[in-house]
């Protein structure tokens, strides 16, 4: 049995799993993130939704998920990730650099231009981690209305703006960056995970 990990377009039967994945995440930036904003987990209507137009990835080990990214389109031009998790149970093994690249390789895919975020800008496996991959920094003076509108919907719910960023990458002209994808199936497979 291959004990690898796949990135896969996520099944209907994955959604149910995905609030314990978000959970688990948050307890992570705890003391970054007012409790509030931990306890949320995204609506699984969302979920579905992202689903179905082919927006929401998981991570699968042993065809569960264990961690999930999704994209909502804010803007014509660029992909926004608005949510990516992996449980810490399987963390540090390159499952969140693995959904990122997934991400962003399908938008390049697509034809979008970019992929864009929002992130905390002190926290080392946060904007440090995005950097790494090549996103940037947008000034809040560049965001656009739609990102603004990320920017006060978080101030709304707590979230401190100075301790957060904006973050932009933009898409690779030739195909995939990371990995094997098969457009088809919109699968990318890993090899077995490190320790």
């Amino acid at each position: 049995m291959n004990s690898g990990y796949i990135i896969t377009s996520a099944r209907e039967r994955d959604i149910g799993f995905l609030a314990a994945i978000e959970r688990a995440a948050a307890k992570l930036l705890i003391g970054h993130a007012p409790e509030a904003v931990l306890q949320e987990t995204t609506g699984q209507d969302v979920l579905e939704k992202a689903q179905r137009v082919g927006h929401l990835w998981v991570a699968l080990a042993a065809d569960a998920p264990v961690g999930f990214a999704h994209v909502e389109v804010l803007e014509p031009h660029a992909a926004h990730l608005e949510e990516i998790d992996v449980h810490p149970e399987h963390g540090r093994r390159g499952l969140g650099t693995k959904l990122v690249m997934h991400v962003c390789d399908w938008a390049t895919g697509v034809g979008y231009e970019a992929v864009s975020l929002r992130t905390f800008r002190d926290v080392p496996w946060n904007m440090p981690f995005y950097a790494r991959l090549g996103f940037t920094v947008v000034p809040d003076s560049a965001l656009s209305s739609a990102l603004r509108a990320v920017v006060d919907d978080e101030r709304r719910r707590g979230l401190d703006p100075s301790r957060r960023v904006v973050m932009r990458r933009v898409c690779a002209a030739g195909g995939a960056s990371l990995g094997r994808i098969d457009q088809h199936s919109r699968t990318q497979t890993i090899g077995e995970p490190t320790n």
